[in-house]
Formats: structure tokens, sequence, C-alpha cells
């Protein structure tokens, strides 16, 4: 039996491909007045209101209008501990790491904390319009669970694991091989497709792993072939030495993955700046797929990564916030700065682009264009309602908008948590309507 079924009204814009180009209105629906019928967590129907406003004569109707009806957006790389790390003064990566978020990771083997850090994590994120996101644990088993648990209680599609780090590191921080396989068989077979729930092998990065340790790893791809795996690559240049010194018998910084079985299309590698062109190689065939984190990349002065020279291999990129070394929680503000990172390199973020990347593109690289990143009739019901006016600096602006584009570009820029004006988890709205 069908629930009681809510209208949304406003602005409905849904990708059916990635745009290329201002005037690709093949990748795209623009509805001005239009309507999502929703009931039961997912998306009944999608339509003008005019169309669909008799079919739902008995429909609660929410009218957001003038603002725009999107997907939720999809955050592919952050990390759930570093909620207290972020904006802690940097240096490079590998001494920001050992200051300030190897600490604060330690305090994650209480549960108490982690269901409290939890339950902040969600609320950062649903108020800036992220619905759907991948993230690091610590390598605590109550870590994971504690963001897990706080996710199904939202009813919010996730995806997470517990890292697997056993050397270089505080001895708080330390699992072994064998705990490590054991700990994250335990959470597969909890969280893994309970719910909206979806599991990430984490082995947090070469450094940070013995041999045995990536042995263990690639043994738990194999074995639960339908998880994601998540990791870091080549984000920084004394990280790619160290990680020279202790793998000697790798042909590169990639390879340590690769001779371990990890790579798959359903690897996430964040950063992956400085490769090599095997590696570029090794990512095409398998489809593993890097992920930018601009905002990470620039606070931490890791390097530019190059978007059109991979998306030229054929390789799907996804974007992401890489919280903590990220400096927001709006994927808005992650599209403000991977538009500049990109212009840079002389390459080019249209909006377009950039507002599917972040809904339909991020969904694609995760394999779920089916289920999210879209508003498309059968798809699950997380929706954000963005207001292009949310500021006095962008109500002035839009006054001389004059095209969608145009438009999406102001919200690229200028927007933040303030733009985001509802969020809905499968139909339900995450904070009162402003």
């Amino acid at each position: 039996m069908t629930s009681k079924q809510t209208l949304l009204r406003g602005r409905v814009l849904s990708f059916t491909a990635e745009p290329q180009g201002a005037d690709d209105t093949s990748a795209y629906e623009f509805i001005e007045d239009g309507a999502l019928l929703v009931a039961d967590g997912m998306i009944l129907a999608k339509g003008s209101y005019d169309a669909l406003a008799p079919q739902a004569a008995e429909a609660e109707v929410i009218d957001h209008r003038p603002s725009i009806l999107m997907a939720g957006f999809i955050d592919t790389h952050l990390h759930f501990p570093q909620v207290q790390v972020i904006a802690s003064w940097g240096s490079q990566l590998l001494e920001w790491l050992n200051n300030y978020t190897f600490p604060e990771e330690t305090r994650f083997a209480d549960a108490g904390h982690s269901a409290e850090m939890a339950g902040h994590f969600f609320d950062l994120l649903t108020s800036h319009g992220t619905t759907t996101a991948v993230a690091y644990c610590s390598v605590h088993k109550t870590s994971a669970e504690a963001y897990f648990d706080e996710a199904a209680r939202r009813n919010m599609r996730m995806i997470g694991g517990k890292v697997l780090m056993d050397r270089n590191a505080p001895e708080g921080l330390l699992d072994t091989p064998v705990s490590g396989y054991d700990d994250t068989k335990e959470l597969i077979a909890k969280y893994h497709g309970k719910g909206r729930g979806l599991y990430a092998i984490t082995p947090r990065f070469a450094i940070t792993s013995t041999p045995d340790q990536m042995e263990m790893a690639g043994a738990l791809v194999k074995e639960h072939p339908d998880c994601y795996v998540q990791t870091h690559l080549s984000e920084n240049h004394d990280e790619i030495a160290f990680t020279a010194e202790l793998y000697p018998q790798a042909r590169d910084y990639l390879d340590v993955y690769q001779s371990y079985g990890l790579l798959t299309p359903k690897m996430l590698l964040g950063h992956s700046i400085h490769l090599q062109p095997r590696e570029i190689d090794a990512l095409a065939e398998t489809k593993a797929k890097p992920v930018f984190c601009p905002t990470s990349n620039l606070f931490l002065g890791s390097g530019l990564f190059d978007d059109a020279g991979l998306r030229s291999r054929g390789i799907t990129n996804a974007i992401a916030t890489d919280i903590g070394a990220g400096t927001s929680y709006s994927m808005l503000q992650t599209l403000n700065e991977g538009y500049k990172v990109l212009q840079l390199q002389n390459q080019k973020l249209h909006p377009l682009r950039a507002f599917h990347w972040i809904t339909r593109g991020n969904a694609v690289a995760l394999g779920l264009e089916g289920k999210i990143g879209t508003l498309e009739a059968g798809t699950e019901a997380d929706i954000v309602v963005l207001d292009s006016r949310a500021t006095h600096a962008m109500e002035l602006r839009m006054q001389r908008a004059g095209t969608l584009s145009e438009e999406l570009f102001i919200l690229q820029t200028l927007g933040d948590d303030r733009s985001i004006a509802q969020t809905y988890v499968a139909g339900k709205p995450m904070k009162p309507a402003a």
C-alpha cells in the first residue's frame, strides 16, 4: 500500500547524460513549473505541475518556487572522524596527518564519542545538500558502527568502511592484518546491503598498511566483489616517495594496490594527482575511479588534478569534499574551487557539467545511477532545493542572470549551505523549510 503522497513543486532540473556544452539540451530536462510526486521514499513521477496535480489530488503540495529542485548531492570521498579536524592549520599531507588527524581519530575508540560525532556529521551533510557520501571511518569498529547506525536512523544511502592500518600510525590507531580482516567481515555482514547502507573495504593508504594487510584487503575484495574499495593515491610527492621505499618491488604507487587485486570498477582512489603513464593506463583498463578533491588539494598544496587528461582516456572521475583536509562540506564550494583548479590548467568546468558531476556523474562513478543522482520516476527520493538568491550578493547577481547556465554558475560560485532551502532524504525533509 502506498503511503501519503507529497507533491513537490518547483523548477525541476534532472540530468540524463553528461552535458557536452551549454547547448546540449539533450543531456538534461528542465521544467520551469515542474513537480515531483513522492511516496514511500521514492519518486513516483516527474513532470509539469499542471500535468501531475490532477494525478495527485490527495497529495500534500509543498511549493518551493522559485527554487530549483535537483537530485541530492553525492560526495565520494571524506573522513567521518575528521569533523573536528577541519580548519586545522595545514602544512603538507604527512605532517598534517601526524599533528592533527591521527590524534583526533584515537578518540573514536569510544562508542559514545563516535555516536555524538555521527549526529553532527550527518547534520552537516544534509544541511549542505548532500544525501549520499562515501566516508572513511576510523580504525575502530565502533566508529563504523556509529556511522552506519546513524545513516540507518535517517534512512540515508551511505557508503563507508573502517580503515585498515597496521603501521606508521600511533598505537591507538593500529589494527593487525587478522583483526582488520575479521572486523571488516563482521561489518560487511552487519551493514552491507542492509537498508540503504553499502560497505567500502578501506585500506587507508599504502603507507599505513603492511604487505600482509594488503594481502588481507585483496582477500576481502575477492570474497566481497559487490563491496566498494576506497583508498588514497598520489596526493603528495613525499607520500609517493615514502610509498616507494615501503614497497620497492612495486612498479609505481598504483601497482601496490594493483598487485594485491584491489583495482576494480568499484574502487575509488582519492586525489590521483601525480600519476605516471603506466598508472593512467591501468586506471583506464581496470575502470577504477580517481576522485578529485579540490579544496583539500589546495589547502595542503598537493597539486592540480588533471580532469581533462584522465577523461580523454575514458576514465570516469568522481569529485568530493575530502573533509577534513577539505575546507567545506558544500559540494557547491567544491565545484567553486574545482573550477579554479581546472582554470589553472586551461580546462573548463561548465556549470551544467558541474551540477551533473555532483549528482548523476558521481552516481555513475558509484554504479548507482539507477537509484540516486537523478529525479527520474522509480529512483530514491533524495532531493535538494536550491535557492539562487540566498544571499544579498546572489540576489544582486541574479537580477542580471538571463539563462539557466548563468543561474547555476551563480550557485556554483557563490552558493553554500545558505543556498540549501531544503534537503529531502527518501522523501522526508531534513530541516524546517526556509
